[in-house]
């Protein structure tokens, strides 16, 4: 994770729904300049039709149709654009969960090692949250997506670790509400990890 201005570099940003994610990217890439793509804003629609003409919930995100069938599509659609993207010499700031890819440490070193072979760097960042926090952000945007998560809200929440950044992570955020650090100057410090 040593870039510069003029390397280009590639920066995950993981966490689990509701974590806030998105919104760090995003004010990552605002104080960058750099290009940032959110997963479900570039594949919402697709993933909601391709469901729907599966003869499953266009809102669902848990069951193994989404898993095996959906999933996989999201994530190789992100991926493929980010690599245009830094194939154009454009650093890049992707914001998805990444938990089974992050989990997978031979996914993030054939990344890396593709990315290090067009001298592009690689940068993971993990934004960690309570449950209760995670549940107040996912209560406040309301999204469709996340009806089977509140519905069920005991059973996924504990299978979640908030406790631990999963392997290959260069930078852990504190996004809890009452944070001490404030999430600006976490994405000042992370800009500032990331270039020399």
């Amino acid at each position: 994770m040593s870039g510069s201005i003029a390397t280009t570099t590639l920066v995950l940003v993981g966490g689990y729904a509701g974590s806030g994610k998105t919104e760090f990217a995003r004010f990552l890439g605002d104080v960058s300049g750099w290009a940032f793509l959110d997963k479900d804003s570039i594949t919402r629609r697709l993933t909601e039709r391709l469901l729907i003409s599966l003869d499953g919930d266009p809102h669902d995100r848990h069951t193994d149709l989404y898993l095996n069938e959906v999933r996989p599509l999201e994530y190789k659609c992100l991926m493929d654009t980010a690599n245009y993207n830094i194939d154009c010499a454009i650093s890049t700031i992707l914001a998805a969960p990444f938990i089974a890819e992050l989990k997978n440490p031979a996914w993030l070193s054939r990344l890396t090692n593709r990315c290090k072979a067009k001298g592009v760097d690689v940068a993971v960042i993990w934004v960690r949250c309570d449950v209760d926090s995670m549940r107040e952000y996912i209560e406040f945007r309301d999204a469709p997506r996340d009806a089977w998560k509140l519905a069920n809200w005991d059973a996924y929440a504990s299978r979640l670790d908030t406790e631990t950044s999963p392997p290959g992570v260069h930078l852990t955020v504190d996004n809890r509400l009452g944070a001490a650090i404030s999430v600006a100057d976490q994405t000042r410090e992370a800009l500032r990890r990331v270039l020399p």
